[in-house]
């Protein structure tokens, strides 16, 4: 019974295979880049719960179980690093996940195509910038002499503020910069969702007198609720991961009280430590976690709505 089956279940596939054949050939690229990028390097992995010697090999190396883990959990750094790397990932995801929305629900309401085109040029350049040309632009712009901000904090009858070297700065910073980055590129998954609301329930609301505010609250954002539902657990599950290069650039002696996260961490201990395997201890950490997170979030959105991601 079961042989017939599995026989019945090829013979499926391969039919499937025959009628689908050029979709597959289309999505084997993305396969292939998880299978080789994302997969296969898991296997690497259990050099965290080993004493790694590359003349050994990872299969070779001794196996010491959790010592790394609790070694970097003891350590004096540790605090610092999981203070840090959750608050630039919580002041993130508060400051930077809802202003894609609400740009993307003003530009929607501008009925002027020209302009709206202009707008929306101009908000997603920034995305196109690289990490080493925004944070060249952050040093010159927030410069406590030439900068255009302190001169015009000063010309308000302020001191010049050193944004880049203080710490209690470093967050705000790196945050506001990078919703400035990416807030108009964020924005076009929610107005593609706000183009799949039906026109007929805004020329409902207008007939029952609702205002346009009223209309983007109750037709537009329960539209796109599911779409923001299912990002914000996706981002959820990214809290730990805040991005090396950006805060690495950044990042200078004076302002490291607040600006060593997890990610730079690993850099130095990694790469320039060449302590492979207590890296990789550090790496696992923050993945678990950030995989505890995302499967909490989704739990509460799907016990509290009807979007979740299984």
């Amino acid at each position: 019974m079961k042989i017939n089956k599995l026989q019945n279940n090829f013979k499926r596939l391969k039919k499937s295979l025959r009628k689908n054949f050029i979709l597959y050939i289309f999505v084997f690229p993305v396969i292939l880049y998880f299978l080789i990028f994302k997969y296969f390097p898991m296997y690497g992995v259990q050099i965290a719960f080993k004493e790694f010697i590359a003349t050994k090999g990872i299969t070779g190396s001794e196996w010491i179980g959790m010592e790394h883990f609790q070694r970097f959990f003891n350590s004096h750094y540790f605090w610092r690093l999981i203070k840090n790397t959750l608050g630039i990932g919580v002041y993130q995801l508060l400051v930077g996940f809802p202003i894609p929305i609400i740009l993307a629900l003003l530009i929607n309401e501008v009925r002027k195509s020209a302009f709206k085109r202009f707008v929306q040029t101009i908000t997603y350049a920034p995305h196109f910038l690289s990490v080493i040309v925004l944070v060249g632009m952050l040093f010159l712009f927030l410069s406590p002499t030439n900068g255009i901000v302190n001169k015009l904090i000063e010309m308000f009858g302020g001191e010049p503020i050193f944004f880049m070297t203080e710490p209690r700065w470093f967050k705000t910073t790196y945050v506001f910069s990078g919703v400035w980055q990416q807030m108009g590129w964020s924005s076009i998954i929610y107005l593609a969702a706000l183009s799949s609301v039906d026109p007929q329930l805004h020329d409902a609301a207008k007939i029952d007198g609702a205002s346009r505010i009223q209309r983007i609250w109750h037709v537009n954002i329960p539209g796109i609720l599911p779409t923001i539902i299912i990002l914000l657990i996706l981002q959820s599950g990214q809290i730990l991961s805040v991005g090396f290069e950006k805060v690495f650039l950044m990042q200078n002696s004076l302002n490291m009280e607040a600006s060593d996260v997890i990610a730079t961490h690993i850099y130095r201990s990694g790469i320039v430590g060449a302590q492979y395997d207590y890296s990789a201890a550090i790496g696992l950490f923050e993945s678990v976690i950030n995989f505890i997170i995302l499967i909490m979030v989704n739990y509460f959105a799907k016990r509290t709505s009807s979007t979740s991601l299984w």
